[in-house]
């Protein structure tokens, strides 16, 4: 007992209930996480066991950074966690460490790049004008989910992708049973399934293909026998998978601008700004319930004299992270004048998201289109009755009822 050192009295455990949070409320069990400690330990509702919780930036960044700590360990594990469905397949890039998630990760690199996305601005803001154009032709009330920000997001993702317009509407039906966890695993796999098949298909057609589109990389990218036909289904599943949350991101991102009227105004009349306050809002939004996936230690790893143990779980919290007051200084308020702003929103190290550019993209679009084209566009109901998705892992409004001046 002498022996034993301050940093072996584990923290208490403490459990993290799935919560339906309202608006751009902050969860209130991480908050209280936060205050806790710079480590503690949860368990969500469903997995096993207890895992440990860094939620200070630094340690954040040095997690997601840290070779030893490993996703791929994860794979024959049943960490304590958030979804209730976890049926990670072996080799799918989110459950890969260095080298393999890196070449993996570089086949398709190039649609991300600032060039990459280019590609797809103008098409974009194009069907983007045609999607304004109809909700101003059908007047007012209006549902901008499912009016705009989810038919744009569909469309950009697919557009990026290289899906054929005549299959995005089947895009979006298996993303949502692949998403949702009220149908149930069986549901949600076999729509998986469903969605591999078909990117297996068109892939392999794009073998010899010198397009700059994801399954046209992919497909040059297994011709030269650099990725397997099953890693390049997996990767494409996922980045198609991966577009549509920022359908929620974007109806929170409206939901805050059109709940604080200052904010809007301040960019419509300072366009210049938009796009440093549009990261702003990445920072500030909390576009998730409680933490992603999880990693492994593979030894004995100490943080701020806590001793993490090999084979532990832990987990980073991102949204922990963005309102770190060291960081960033009055945490809480959205400000648009911030910076810098080095925020997490997209992950860090290497399993950060590859879409940062897209998703800022289509924000700018968004906000260009949208606040500049319905100058007095509101919300339709007070605040407290817009409706937010619940049971889910990705936040946002399930409907975002807007109005405008007709005529």
């Amino acid at each position: 007992m002498s022996e034993q050192t301050l940093t072996e009295i584990l923290p208490p455990i403490r459990h993290w209930p799935a919560l339906d949070l309202a608006g751009v409320d902050f969860d209130p069990v991480l908050t209280e996480l936060m205050r806790e400690g710079p480590v503690t330990r949860i368990q969500l509702p469903n997995g096993e066991g207890w895992a440990w919780l860094v939620t200070r930036y630094e340690d954040v960044r040095m997690v997601t950074d840290d070779p030893r700590f490993s996703r791929e360990a994860v794979m024959d594990r049943q960490v304590t966690r958030l979804a209730p469905h976890f049926v990670p397949a072996r080799g799918e890039v989110g459950f890969l460490d260095p080298p393999d998630h890196t070449r993996l990760r570089r086949s398709v690199a190039a649609a991300f790049t600032a060039t990459g996305v280019a590609r797809v601005r103008e098409k974009s803001r194009h069907m983007l004008d045609e999607l304004v154009d109809e909700l101003l032709q059908d007047g007012p009330p209006a549902d901008l989910t499912s009016t705009v920000l989810s038919p744009f997001s569909i469309a950009v993702i697919c557009e990026l992708m290289g899906v054929p317009a005549a299959d995005w509407h089947g895009m979006h039906t298996w993303t949502h049973l692949i998403l949702s966890a009220s149908h149930g695993a069986q549901v949600g796999e076999k729509a998986r399934n469903e969605m591999g098949a078909y990117f297996a298909g068109l892939i392999g057609e794009r073998e010899g293909s010198a397009d700059e589109d994801v399954t046209s990389l992919l497909g040059a990218a297994v011709g030269r026998g650099e990725v397997t036909l099953e890693e390049a289904v997996g990767l494409a599943v996922l980045l198609q998978i991966g577009g549509e949350p920022v359908t929620h991101h974007s109806g929170q991102m409206f939901y805050v601008l059109l709940t604080r009227p200052g904010l809007a105004e301040r960019l419509r009349a300072d366009p210049e700004i938009r796009p440093r306050a549009i990261d702003e809002l990445l920072r500030y939004i909390p576009h998730r319930n409680a933490v992603g996936l999880s990693r492994i230690a593979l030894e004995d790893v100490g943080i701020r004299g806590v001793r993490i143990r090999a084979g532990d779980a832990i987990y980073v919290s991102y949204l922990a992270a963005n309102r770190d007051p060291d960081v960033f200084p009055f945490a809480e308020t959205i400000d648009f004048d911030r910076g810098p702003n080095p925020h997490l929103s997209f992950g860090s190290g290497p399993h950060s998201c590859p879409g940062a550019m897209l998703v800022r993209l289509e924000s700018e679009l968004l906000v260009d289109a949208l606040l500049d084209g319905i100058p007095d566009l509101r919300l339709a109901v007070p605040p407290e009755e817009v409706p937010f998705r619940k049971g889910t892992l990705i936040r946002g409004p399930e409907t975002l009822p807007v109005t405008w001046s007709h005529g």
